[in-house]
């Protein structure tokens, strides 16, 4: 693992979160809001990583993966009300407060996308 700057994986990360940004403030449906963003966050995160960490791509795509099922684990335990964030939005949003076994898959399709984008070429 090494330290650096990818402007092209950075640059990806940004054109990923204007994507979540839009989704969020102009698409209520029942399927790319909910599915769509899960699956995108996976990916932006594993972007966004990738800007500065150089490594295996198997290595940050479990590392990212593991990360996102923490966190979806988190609002399994309902971690939120746990910390007494209920009344905060932003901490709700960012932590999430129902679990999923829909978020798994979704991240999971997340993590293959990106695995199957960016690994080594031999």
């Amino acid at each position: 693992m090494k330290w650096r700057f990818d402007l092209k994986s950075f640059v990806i990360c940004l054109i990923i979160f204007l994507i979540e940004v839009l989704i969020a403030l102009f698409v209520d449906d029942s399927f790319i809001r909910p599915y769509g963003g899960d699956i995108l966050v996976v990916i932006l995160i594993y972007y966004f990583l990738k800007s500065f960490i150089e490594t295996k791509t198997i290595y940050l795509v479990v590392a990212v993966l593991l990360f996102a099922y923490l966190v979806e684990f988190g609002q399994y335990l309902r971690l939120v009300e746990v910390l007494g964030l209920q009344g905060n939005k932003v901490m709700r949003t960012i932590i999430g407060s129902s679990f999923s076994w829909w978020d798994i898959v979704c991240y999971t399709i997340g993590g293959a996308i990106c695995y199957l984008i960016d690994r080594e070429r031999k």
